[in-house]
């Protein structure tokens, strides 16, 4: 009886022990890429792209990694990303960085051109990349597009992503003519987004009333 109460205590202890998470010690890190659709008239859209980007900067805070990367012909390369940034532990230091980041932001919206073609899948991966070498806590990849995808001849982008853990939010989904004459289109490219970003265990959201920003960086 005694062996059977000792073995019964091992299990138990076992099994207490595999079940548990080690205690995160230190604040929680997050980690934001965004990348901002420049093609066509979307151009036009900056403006609101900096609003987000603001609101973005006023909610993260000391050891949290923020980039922000343009969409254009062949978004996989760090050509693409504009401003990028981990924040110093000191509060002092990390305002002063998010000053110097704005100011990035505000010269490339100034200097934009229009872009030939949209690689979002690029981006994306560029993102993926990104948010995993700077082993954050927290992994959002934000999408400023319409998410008409439009590729140069040779492109090969159909490409599974690996988002486990990772939260991707579509912002300022503006619709084209095209969708006008038939929504079913506009509905079907959010759907197939949806798709590709669940199915590499991502979370997947969709924010086109820029009054709910307040809610970008939480769940769902």
């Amino acid at each position: 009886m005694k062996m059977l109460i000792a073995f019964s205590q091992i299990i138990l202890i076992t099994i207490l022990t595999s079940c548990s998470t080690p205690e995160q010690t230190g604040p929680r890190t997050e980690g934001v890429y965004m990348i901002v659709d420049t093609s066509g008239t979307y151009t036009q859209e900056l403006g609101k792209a900096q609003k987000i980007i603001n609101v973005i900067l006023s909610k993260l805070d000391p050891g949290d990694a923020f980039a922000v990367a343009r969409i254009d012909t062949g978004s996989f390369s760090e050509k693409d990303i504009i401003a990028k940034v981990r924040f110093d532990d000191r509060p002092s230091t990390t305002n002063q960085q998010k000053r110097r980041f704005r100011n990035a932001i505000d010269n490339f919206v100034k200097s934009a051109r229009p872009a030939a073609y949209t690689d979002v899948t690029g981006g994306l991966l560029q993102g993926i990349e990104f948010l995993n070498e700077q082993s954050v806590d927290g992994k959002t990849i934000i999408i400023f597009s319409d998410l008409e995808e439009d590729l140069p001849k040779g492109y090969v982008r159909d490409i599974p992503f690996v988002l486990d853990g990772f939260k991707v939010v579509a912002v300022n989904v503006s619709k084209l003519a095209k969708d006008n004459k038939d929504p079913r289109k506009y509905m079907t490219r959010l759907e197939n987004w949806q798709q590709r970003i669940e199915s590499g265990e991502g979370s997947w959201r969709v924010i086109n009333d820029l009054d709910r920003l307040d809610t970008l960086l939480h769940s769902s």
